[in-house]
């Protein structure tokens, strides 16, 4: 069986299960189609290595991994939004002109984490995002208190590699 075919199965037999898990979990029915229809796309971009063996626990780590992305992505988006807002005084931040500024600024953030090694960027998200010290961080990613300030140094020094590319030697 093709893994195409396996998701289609997969698809229909847990597609609704999944949707109505996540509108429980959103408490918004567009929220959850979209997240359905991500979770089977990633799904579809796995390498087949066989048949899956407990599918819904698959769909839902996948579903819930998006939701996270989701919810650092407006976190950010609300981040830069506030500090556009603290630099340049009020604006109106539904102008077609603002909105378009705002995700080809995301866009750059989200390709700067993804160049980012996973242990690195996932130590520096959890430092910005969610304010976490150095030492809580070392304990939920099970390393030592100095890797994760070596961790944050590199990401920072990513960040302006990429941001100031003709200072670098």
């Amino acid at each position: 069986m093709s893994g195409a075919v396996a998701v289609g199965s997969v698809y229909a037999e847990h597609g609704d299960w999944l949707r109505r898990w996540l509108q429980r979990h959103t408490r918004c029915p567009h929220w959850a189609d979209d997240v359905t229809q991500e979770t089977f796309c990633r799904l579809l971009e796995r390498p087949q290595t066989g048949a899956i063996r407990n599918p819904r626990g698959l769909l839902t780590v996948i579903a819930r991994r998006l939701l996270v992305d989701d919810v650092r992505r407006r976190d950010l988006e609300r981040a830069y939004l506030d500090a556009f807002q603290a630099m340049h005084g009020e604006f109106d931040p539904l102008t077609p002109e603002r909105i378009i500024e705002a995700v080809e600024l995301l866009e750059g953030v989200a390709l700067l984490l993804r160049q980012m090694p996973d242990e690195i960027r996932e130590a520096f998200l959890l430092r910005k995002l969610e304010g976490l010290t150095h030492s809580e961080i070392g304990s939920r990613l099970h390393i030592s208190e100095r890797t994760v300030k070596r961790h944050i140094a590199r990401a920072y020094a990513h960040c302006y590699a990429l941001a100031f590319p003709d200072r670098q030697q």
